[in-house]
């Protein structure tokens, strides 16, 4: 599946002043079918490099019956920090950042918004055609959970960062283990003072975070920056867990209290 961007001309509030329109080709989405009543559907979002295939199979396994797994495959495209390479990722990026754009906190100020903005338009599309009744969430890792999570700030915003709206308004739940928020400076609730809407949403939105705190790819420190961040701009739904001696990768007992906190925030069926 593929999605145009086009950026907004000067003037319109917009990053940049160009006009000229990227195009994202989306791979392969593979879905785990619910093996009970199905009650919810998730988006998850495999980290750089990887596919939609290897995110399945480890969905496949999990204790939810109830959830129906949506599993996409990134476009390939040449990715700054692989110095160029061609791989499959949800945006290009330089080094990882929290969501600070200060040198100190890692950020290089240079985020690639029109892929986040693709990516983040591609998951809202998946999802849009779900029953009703049933509950919708985002997650990933790695790369993806940083898409989740900026996600997360378009939803409570109900806007992308190019200005045009953001068409899901009934997101459950969000997750993103060893990740990162990709830095967005207006998702302050300060800056939103009169913005009813969001802070209803961000208050009440359900996140789970969780980071290895020996993560040499994506710093532990990123991840916990991230989560006090997100925090700080009025998202108080917030479940944080570290890992001692854990790098970049995730465990079967990160894994086990994903599926706890899924089933009790989305109300699932034994």
């Amino acid at each position: 599946m593929s999605y145009a961007q086009q950026s907004p001309p000067m003037g319109s509030g917009s990053r940049t002043g160009t006009t000229a329109i990227r195009t994202f080709e989306f791979g392969k989405t593979h879905v785990v079918r619910p093996k009970g009543k199905h009650q919810a559907t998730i988006v998850w979002l495999h980290g750089l490099g990887d596919n939609g295939l290897s995110s399945s199979q480890l969905l496949e396994s999990l204790r939810l019956p109830n959830i129906k797994w949506i599993c996409p495959t990134a476009p390939i495209r040449p990715v700054k920090t692989l110095g160029g390479f061609p791989c499959t990722a949800w945006f290009d990026m330089g080094e990882v950042s929290s969501s600070s754009s200060s040198s100190e906190n890692g950020g290089n100020g240079d985020e690639d918004w029109e892929g986040l903005d693709a990516s983040a338009s591609h998951i809202a599309n998946l999802l849009s055609t779900e029953p009703p009744h049933v509950k919708v969430g985002i997650g990933g890792f790695s790369m993806g959970g940083a898409v989740a999570l900026y996600s997360a700030t378009c939803y409570a915003i109900s806007t992308y960062s190019n200005g045009m709206p953001y068409p899901l308004s009934n997101l459950n739940a969000l997750l993103a283990l060893s990740s990162w928020l990709p830095p967005r400076n207006n998702i302050n609730i300060n800056i939103h003072p009169n913005n009813n809407n969001y802070k209803t949403r961000a208050s009440s939105f359900p996140i789970f975070i969780a980071h290895g705190i020996a993560d040499d790819v994506v710093l532990y420190k990123y991840g916990h920056q991230s989560a006090h961040s997100l925090y700080s701009a009025g998202f108080r739904y917030i479940t944080f867990k570290s890992y001692e001696g854990i790098g970049h990768y995730t465990i079967p007992r990160e894994m086990e209290e994903l599926v706890n906190w899924l089933a009790s925030n989305l109300g699932l069926e034994g």
